[in-house]
């Protein structure tokens, strides 16, 4: 069974850092692509960011970038977002996601459970 499992959402405050991961399991992940989305409440999903398979490519949307950063472990099968200068406008659930090799960022194959992340003014 696919499970990509998320941890490290919490409540902090404006300009603080934080960092979320995520650990999947259930199959081998080495060769997709795995990234972030997030959800805030009455709004649509938006993508965070993403990483190549080999860690050698990131990607990232323009609400976050310069601000967050997604790095991965193939040997843990761990993939993680640190974000930094947060802002009350970052508060939503954080979703891991898994994009095959043949897929397409904006259509993740998997999806985790969600985590999360409330920044207070």
């Amino acid at each position: 069974q696919v499970q990509l499992v998320e941890s490290g959402g919490e409540l902090v405050q404006a300009g603080d850092s934080l960092r979320l991961s995520c650990a999947t399991s259930g199959r081998t992940f080495s060769t997709y692509a795995l990234g972030w989305y997030r959800q805030a409440p009455g709004k649509e999903r938006e993508f965070v960011g993403v990483i190549g398979w080999s860690a050698g490519s990131t990607f990232y949307g323009s609400s976050v970038k310069d601000r967050f950063t997604i790095s991965r472990d193939n040997a843990k099968n761990t993939v993680s977002l640190q974000m930094t200068s947060l802002n009350p406008e970052d508060t939503a659930v954080y979703y891991c996601v898994a994009i095959s090799p043949s897929g397409n960022y904006l259509s993740p194959d998997y999806w985790g459970q969600g985590t999360q992340v409330t920044v207070s003014s």
